[in-house]
């Protein structure tokens, strides 16, 4: 007989694995959905491995597709520190994206365009996610849902301005008008997408890190997050502090829809994220909050998503396992999370 039993402490090393045996649980459980689809599961993931991984060109595809979830991570990490449960880091990277975009298409010198949208972006991100914290914070409204529902109301007023009044009069498909060719980030090696954004996107996270762990602010985040009550009876603003929290969170977000937009796409069109904002959380809770293992965790997720395309190809299984190993990754590392807190203890049979 098996029961749970509450840890007086847990390893360091302890604290580490959980997140590559989380990947590893994962990798395990959905060799079965390969092995249904009658491919080979070490085939299957040779050729994931391989298309993220193989040349200099999948590695920056790579590191592309990392840095939109890098960013959306950092937000994710840095709110949920606060306890302030910002489901909603996909509207705000919509948002971004817009403003970057509005900002983009106003002829301008390249680095004062490229300083502009950021600002743009981050702004734009900042304030949708106000929205929730407000609510929050004046008229105790559940943070969790406010967020989430406010991702569609984002996504369906970009689709009205690109099926409105940015839509292509010639060509009728519904995007906006790209930026102008000076905003375009620079790209850092040529032949391939390695763009300005990925970098903003690297040095971001240890600047985040730097700012929970040894800044002012960082401690009021880290203590209102452990507990209000003795946030507040140690002198600080709670409310305050959740506010600050989510409009960084937010501008976080947005950073990563100013990166679509300036290195990517250079325009706004109704697929712009494939769920960044989402996979930001799984990429929050395999770092365990870290801003520094962000980066790790958002690499794994968008080598995942690059090779399952290339493994559909070679192999047939169906591109969305990359979904699936993304939602079952979330979910061993919360059953791994418990482990931190419990450890299981055998019971000796009553005599």
């Amino acid at each position: 007989m098996f029961r749970l039993e509450a840890r007086t402490s847990t390893p360091a090393w302890f604290n580490l694995a959980l997140p590559l045996l989380a990947i590893g649980a994962t990798l395990v459980l959905c060799s079965g959905l390969i092995a249904l689809a009658g491919a080979g599961v070490f085939e299957a993931y040779g050729v994931m491995l391989s298309a993220s991984f193989g040349d200099s060109y999948a590695i920056t595809e790579t590191l592309v597709r990392a840095a939109p979830m890098i960013f959306t991570g950092l937000a994710v990490a840095v709110a949920f520190r606060a306890k302030f449960w910002n489901i909603g880091a996909e509207g705000q990277l919509l948002a971004g994206a817009v403003a970057s975009c509005f900002v983009g298409a106003i002829p301008m010198p390249g680095a004062l365009a490229m300083l502009l949208m950021a600002l743009a972006g981050a702004a734009a991100g900042a304030a949708v996610a106000l929205v929730p914290a407000t609510l929050r914070v004046k008229f105790k409204v559940d943070d969790v849902v406010s967020s989430l529902l406010l991702n569609s109301v984002i996504y369906y007023a970009l689709m009205a301005l690109i099926e409105g009044p940015w839509k292509d009069s010639f060509s009728g498909y519904p995007i906006s008008p790209p930026i102008e060719d000076s905003a375009n980030f620079p790209v850092l090696l040529e032949g391939t997408r390695l763009h300005l954004g990925v970098v903003a996107a690297l040095i971001a996270a240890p600047l985040v890190w730097f700012l929970i762990v040894r800044t002012t602010l960082g401690f009021r985040i880290r203590v209102t997050g452990e507990s209000p009550e003795a946030a507040r009876y140690g002198g600080i603003h709670v409310e305050r502090v959740l506010i600050s929290t989510a409009l960084l969170s937010g501008a976080l977000a947005g950073l990563a829809g100013v990166g679509e937009v300036g290195g990517v796409h250079f325009q706004v069109m109704s697929d712009i994220s494939p769920g960044y904002g989402y996979s930001g959380i799984v990429v929050a809770m395999l770092a365990r909050l870290n801003p520094l293992g962000v980066v790790p965790a958002a690499i794994f997720l968008a080598a995942v998503m690059t090779g399952a395309e290339a493994m559909s190809r070679a192999t047939g299984v169906p591109a969305f396992l990359s979904d699936v190993i993304q939602g079952t990754a979330l979910l061993a590392m919360l059953v791994a999370l418990l482990f931190t807190a419990y450890r299981i203890r055998r019971v000796g049979a009553a005599s």
